[in-house]
């Protein structure tokens, strides 16, 4: 069990989310960067989709109620547990009664913390993530607050770790030659022409070529970019559809709204781009202000950063028990 000792408002009990359930109005939700949530959880010794805290708003600070094995993956900045730097990306052990700090990250948004065994909240259409919109989901469909006690699941023997901890490569490292780096504070994001692309015309050269920057009212459900409008040659009455994260559509004022983790289920705007899935956990670390520019894609393209990234969890899931493993015999 552990204990929520500061917190702020937007950090939340979440897992890979409750897909499966849009056609009835219910998002799937889910960890904003959930390549983070699964390496962390891999970490721990967890399956991949069980349920961790995402942080968003720091510091955040937390007390382990009993000994357990934990991670911090995603945002960049270093982890303290009582007062001492932890490598990121990385398990460790904690005893009972060791607190947890979790200062503001200087580039990237949000931090996943995950215990072994999980943390343990209701499971609500197949999920525990938390959705706000709905209030429910997670810890009463709401966000974590001081003095919050969230229990864990069944956690395994602990095996051994070194005193610094278990660290695994972070995945813009690791993947360096498939995903590119961020240049002059612009990330570049991946996206293939959608539906309504053509009837952007020459505005829609001029939705690639710019660069657009994440306005202050984004939030989990999507991404509203600023800059210079992009509007359709004519005005068209378009029904409503289903939408999925990754979708950018673009409403009558003509800036684009990138769907994210808490995505409407359905929307009339129309579509001009939908981000390749691979790119949409880098998404999922951008924050308010930053600048992104769309790379245009290709199907192809996608199946391909698709197989990196596959290959990329496959090493860590079998190095990861294959060094637990060593140490224990080394005991």
């Amino acid at each position: 069990m552990i204990e929520i000792i500061e917190t702020g408002p937007f950090n939340t009990v979440q897992d890979l989310g409750r897909p499966g359930y849009r056609n009835i109005g219910v998002t799937a939700g889910g960890a904003m960067d959930p390549l983070a949530l699964q390496i962390a959880n891999i970490l721990v010794g967890n399956a991949d989709n069980l349920a961790a805290v995402e942080v968003q708003t720091f510091p955040f600070k937390l007390r382990f109620l009993g000994p357990s094995m934990f991670a911090v993956t995603g945002a960049d900045g270093r982890p303290l547990l009582n007062g001492r730097e932890l490598l990121p990306w990385c398990a460790n052990l904690a005893n009972e009664g060791d607190v947890l700090e979790l200062s503001s990250p200087p580039r990237l948004a949000r931090a996943y913390f995950a215990v072994a065994g999980g943390v343990d909240v209701p499971v609500l259409m197949g999920s525990r993530s938390t959705a706000l919109r709905g209030n429910f989901g997670g810890v009463e469909g709401r966000p974590l607050q001081k003095n919050d006690r969230l229990s864990t699941g069944t956690q395994v023997n602990h095996l051994p770790l070194p005193e610094s901890g278990l660290a695994v490569i972070q995945p813009s490292q690791a993947m360096a030659d498939a995903f590119q780096p961020i240049v002059d504070g612009v990330l570049q994001i991946r996206a293939i022409p959608a539906g309504e692309h053509h009837l952007f015309a020459d505005d829609a050269e001029a939705f690639w070529s710019q660069i657009w920057r994440i306005s202050s009212r984004s939030d989990r459900t999507g991404y509203r970019l600023s800059g210079d409008p992009i509007k359709p040659t004519e005005v068209v009455e378009m029904r409503s559809h289903g939408v999925v994260p990754g979708v950018v559509q673009v409403p009558p004022g003509g800036e684009p709204i990138i769907q994210m983790s808490d995505a409407n289920t359905a929307g009339g705007y129309p579509k001009i781009a939908g981000v390749i899935e691979a790119d949409l956990w880098r998404l999922g670390q951008a924050r308010a202000g930053g600048k992104i520019r769309f790379v245009r894609s290709s199907h192809e393209e996608a199946r391909r950063i698709e197989q990196t990234v596959a290959r990329y969890f496959e090493d860590i899931r079998q190095t990861v028990p294959m060094v637990k493993r060593a140490l224990n015999a080394l005991t």
